[in-house]
C-alpha cells in the first residue's frame, strides 16, 4: 500500500518530496502514480510530467468517497509504484475542519502517512509538533515517519533526529536547503511545467535528492502499488461512473465512441467534436473531463485561442477551461479569428460551457496584471480585474435550466481566483452559491446553449454534466468552417444570467 505525503502546513516541502521519488522512480524505469489530495490542477501538472502517468485528484467533497476509493486503486493498482500527495496541512479541510483533508483521504483509504516538516528553525521543539500531528485525530493518523526539509548542518540534523527517537517515530530523511530545487510561483501557485524550460535538469536533480539524502530503505516500501480492488463491478471507474448513472437514474444519456448517435437531425457516426481550449491560457482541467467526453460519444480536441486558431472543423460544442487568460490578456485580444469563432458559436447556438479562466474570454473586457484593459469575445456583459481573494468549497443550488444544469438541482464545487467581474449589466444568476465564510450570492449564466461560472466542478462528482453537453452536442448544427466578421452579440434565448462576484 503506497503512502500518503503531508505536512503541519504548505510550504513545508511536501511537493519536493513528491516530485523527488517520482523523478527517482522514472529515472530507474519504473511507473509512478500520482495522486493529489484536493481540488488542485497544478501539482498535479507537475506530478503527470515527471512521472509520466496522469495525476489524480483524490477529493471525497467534490467526487464522493465511492469514486475516491475506486479511481485509487483502479490506477494505483496499474503501475509498480504510487503515491499520494496531501493538501495543505494535514488536517486541513473544509472550513475549520478536516472535512476533505489530507487526514481524512488517508483514513478512508487506510495509507501510512509521511510528514514532512520544515524544521530550520526547530530543535526539540520537533517532537511536541510531531507528536501533535500524530495522536490529533479524528480522523486517526498512522504515522510511518517523517522527513526533515531544510535541515544543512550535521549537528542539527542530530538534534532533530534525537528529538524524533525520544517519541518513537523514523526519521525517513533530511532535506538540505537549496534554492535551487525550490520550484517557481504565481498568484494562484505553482508556475505550470510547460512555461518551465529547464525541467528535465531539475527532474535529474530531484532524483540525486531522492538518492543523496533520503532512507530508500525505508521509503521505497511505502511506494508500494496499491491493491485491486475485489468484488464484481470494479472495473474502470469511468465505466462504473457512466454505468451507475443510467437515464432512469440521472437524466444520464451515454453515447458509445464510435458508433451513430440519434439527434434532431437523424443519425450521426462517430465520435462528435468538441473543441477544448488548451494552451498556457486555459489549462485547468481534471483527466477525467476528456475520459468522460469520450465516453459520452464526444472527441475533445485541443484549440488554442492564444495561438488565434479557427475552432476544430466540425465542432458541435466548446468547452472553455479555467487557466491564467488575465496573465495573457494582449495576445487574447489580438486572437481576432479566434474571438470571432466564439462570438459566431454562441450566435449560431452552439453549446458553450466555460469556467473560471474561461469565463473571462467572454466578457467584454479582461484587466492584466498592470491594470491595462484588453477586449475579450463580449459575449457576455461584463468586464474584469484583479481584485480580493476567492477561495473555497461552495455548495451551488441551481436556479434555472440551462444547458447543463437544472432547476432545483445541487452540486459541490471549488472557487479559486483573484480576478473579480465589474460594470456586470445583466441580472439573475445561474445557481445560489455559498461556503464557509462566503455568504449566499448569485452567481453565473445559464441558457440552453451556455453555461458560464466563476465554479470548478470536477465531473466524476456530477457525471450528469458531460451528458447533458453530449446531448446538446448531439443536437447542434457543426460549426461553420469560416469565422464571421467580427461583431459582438449576446447568446439567444433563455435567461441571461449574472456571475456576480
Amino acid at each position: 500500500m503506497p503512502c500518503l505525503i503531508a505536512a503541519p502546513c504548505s510550504g513545508s516541502g511536501k511537493t519536493l518530496l513528491t516530485l523527488s521519488l517520482a523523478a527517482l522512480a522514472r529515472q530507474r524505469g519504473l511507473r509512478l502514480q500520482p495522486f493529489k489530495v484536493g481540488p488542485d490542477y497544478l501539482d498535479p501538472q507537475l506530478l503527470s510530467q515527471v512521472s509520466g502517468l496522469p495525476c489524480r485528484n483524490l477529493d471525497p467533497i467534490l467526487c464522493g468517497e465511492a469514486w475516491v476509493r475506486r479511481c485509487f486503486h483502479w490506477h494505483g493498482s496499474r503501475a509498480d509504484l504510487a503515491l499520494v500527495e496531501g493538501v495543505m496541512g494535514l488536517f486541513d479541510g473544509r472550513g475549520p475542519g478536516s472535512e476533505g483533508s489530507s487526514a481524512a483521504v488517508a483514513a478512508l483509504l487506510d495509507l501510512p502517512v509521511v510528514l514532512v516538516v520544515e524544521a530550520s528553525r526547530q530543535a526539540g521543539s520537533l517532537a511536541a509538533l510531531v507528536r501533535g500531528f500524530r495522536d490529533h485525530g479524528p480522523p486517526p493518523v498512522r504515522l510511518a515517519g517523517v522527513v526533515l526539509n531544510r535541515v544543512n548542518s550535521a549537528r542539527h540534523r542530530q538534534l532533530l533526529a534525537e528529538a524524533l527517537e525520544a517519541i518513537a517515530v523514523p526519521l525517513l530523511g533530511v532535506l538540505p536547503s537549496d534554492p535551487a530545487l525550490d520550484w517557481p510561483e504565481r498568484h494562484l501557485g505553482l508556475l505550470p511545467p510547460q512555461e518551465q524550460a529547464d525541467l528535465p535538469e531539475r527532474q535529474q536533480a530531484w532524483a540525486a535528492l531522492a538518492e543523496r539524502h533520503l532512507d530508500l530503505e525505508q521509503l521505497w516500501p511505502l511506494l508500494a502499488p496499491a491493491a485491486p480492488a475485489s468484488g464484481p463491478g470494479h472495473g474502470d471507474p469511468i465505466d462504473w461512473l457512466l454505468g451507475s448513472h443510467s437515464p432512469s437514474r440521472s437524466g444520464h444519456h451515454r453515447m458509445g465512441s464510435g458508433t451513430g448517435m440519434a439527434s434532431g437531425s437523424g443519425m450521426l457516426s462517430g465520435p462528435l467534436p468538441v473543441a477544448v481550449a488548451q494552451d498556457a491560457a486555459f489549462h485547468f482541467r481534471y483527466p477525467e473531463a476528456d475520459e468522460l467526453l469520450r465516453g459520452c460519444g464526444l472527441d475533445p480536441r485541443p484549440w488554442s485561442p492564444l495561438a488565434d486558431e479557427p475552432l476544430p472543423p466540425g465542432t458541435r460544442a466548446v468547452l472553455l477551461p479555467g487557466g491564467y487568460p488575465e496573465l495573457h490578456a494582449a495576445p487574447l485580444a489580438a486572437a481576432g479569428r479566434s474571438l470571432a469563432a466564439l462570438r459566431q458559436a454562441a450566435r449560431t447556438g452552439l453549446p458553450i460551457a466555460a469556467e473560471c479562466g474561461g469565463l473571462l474570454l467572454l466578457g467584454e473586457t479582461l484587466g492584466d496584471p498592470e491594470g491595462r484593459t484588453h477586449p475579450m469575445a463580449g459575449v457576455l456583459p461584463f468586464s474584469a480585474r484583479r481584485g480580493a481573494l476567492s477561495l473555497g468549497y461552495r455548495e451551488a443550488l441551481a436556479g434555472s435550466d440551462g444547458l447543463l444544469v437544472r432547476r432545483g438541482e445541487s452540486f459541490r464545487g471549488h472557487e479559486f481566483h483573484r480576478w473579480q467581474l465589474q460594470t456586470v449589466t445583466d441580472g439573475g444568476g445561474l445557481w445560489q452559491l455559498e461556503g464557509w465564510g462566503s455568504p449566499r450570492r448569485s452567481e453565473g449564466w445559464t441558457t440552453p446553449t451556455l453555461h458560464a461560472s466563476w465554479l470548478h466542478l470536477h465531473w466524476a462528482g456530477c457525471p450528469r454534466i458531460p451528458s447533458r453537453l453530449a446531448a446538446a452536442a448531439a443536437s447542434a448544427a457543426v460549426a461553420p468552417a469560416r469565422s464571421l466578421p467580427s461583431h459582438r452579440v449576446l447568446p439567444d434565448g433563455g435567461d441571461r444570467q449574472s456571475a456576480g462576484a
